[in-house]
């Protein structure tokens, strides 16, 4: 199984659209992130595990939710950073899994890469969410299309339908 560890924040500040949602709404953007996530993560069919870093935040305790199968959001405790975070858990996964770690931070590139983990950058996984989001769009537009393609009324003139109209009203 492919398990994708995000760096929330860092993607939040790397990410064009995230980057200008933030300045007005921080909620918000954390929220997009999630929602862009949880469909590429069940589209592409792996485990993302989101950690967004509470370690200014006083008193905070560790808090996971899973979401469904898919997707974790994880809020470190008081003093952890996302980065410790994913480096312990990477560590504790081992080579059995296939882990990838996203984050533009070069020194946790640079770790993570020698725990076994493949590293991402946000940017890379930017492009890589965009291309997913655009097939998802592509096939529900084909999908959509398809349903529109098979109408009876699509295939009969319109004389042809003036006349069966006429039968109908007849009897």
């Amino acid at each position: 199984m492919k398990i994708i560890f995000v760096d929330g924040y860092n993607v939040i500040n790397s990410w064009p659209n995230l980057k200008q949602q933030k300045d007005y709404s921080f909620d918000g953007a954390r929220q997009s992130l999630i929602d862009s996530l949880h469909n590429y993560s069940v589209y592409e069919g792996c485990k993302v595990i989101i950690v967004f870093d509470a370690h200014k935040v006083n008193r905070s305790i560790e808090k996971k939710e899973d979401i469904n199968n898919n997707i974790s959001i994880v809020f470190t405790k008081d003093g952890e950073t996302a980065d410790s975070y994913i480096e312990k858990e990477v560590h504790n996964l081992g080579r059995r899994f296939e882990v990838y770690v996203v984050t533009s931070d070069w020194l946790e590139q640079q770790t993570i890469f020698q725990r076994g983990a493949v590293r991402v950058s946000s940017i890379e996984f930017y492009n890589d969410v965009i291309d997913t989001e655009n097939r998802i769009k592509r096939k529900a537009n084909k999908n959509t299309h398809l349903l529109h393609k098979n109408n009876l009324l699509d295939n009969v003139n319109d004389d042809i339908l003036k006349k069966l109209e006429a039968i109908r009203r007849s009897k």
